[in-house]
């Protein structure tokens, strides 16, 4: 099984998604998300892929989907995260993207969470899943002051998972 690894941006009272969009606009976020994952697998739920509406270009896109009849033109359909990361065929590590429901099984199996920790909370209908953060040590933290690009107080922070 190849390494997995999560990326998300979560808002300060969990949300990651409202109306399957994002309930903000942070273009350094989006920045660093095409920076990480480019070149390697991404693996989501079925209302990320419909969000997204296409594939990501320069990555293998794997959508889970319990739905057997379900087509998304230019990925890969899983019917379970396990399947998913047996189709992986870029280099590790595979990234699962969300939503919710796909982050809270791969927390269970992932070594890095790649966070944009945004300092505001906001409605919404998605979230992301509580995690034991003593199995996790923060390893880098980039805060960034709210920017007149976006407004928003926010830190990438990446957490690796402390032995077992």
């Amino acid at each position: 099984m190849p390494a997995l690894a999560i990326i998300a941006a979560v808002a300060a009272n969990a949300v990651i998604g409202a109306g399957n969009r994002l309930p903000w606009r942070l273009p350094a976020d989006l920045k660093r998300f095409r920076a990480l994952t480019t070149g390697h697998a991404v693996i989501m739920g079925r209302k990320t892929w419909e969000s997204i509406g296409r594939p990501l270009p320069d990555r293998q896109n794997i959508v889970v989907t319990r739905n057997t009849d379900f087509a998304a033109p230019g990925a890969e359909i899983a019917s379970t995260l396990a399947d998913a990361l047996a189709r992986v065929r870029l280099p590790a590590p595979a990234f699962c993207i969300g939503g919710g429901e796909i982050y809270r099984e791969a927390l269970a199996h992932a070594g890095v969470i790649y966070l944009t920790e945004v300092g505001r909370a906001f409605a919404g209908d998605a979230t992301f899943p509580e995690f034991d953060r003593r199995e996790w040590q923060e390893a880098e933290r980039e805060a960034h002051a709210a920017a007149a690009e976006d407004g928003l107080p926010y830190a990438f922070v990446t957490y690796l998972r402390r032995s077992r």
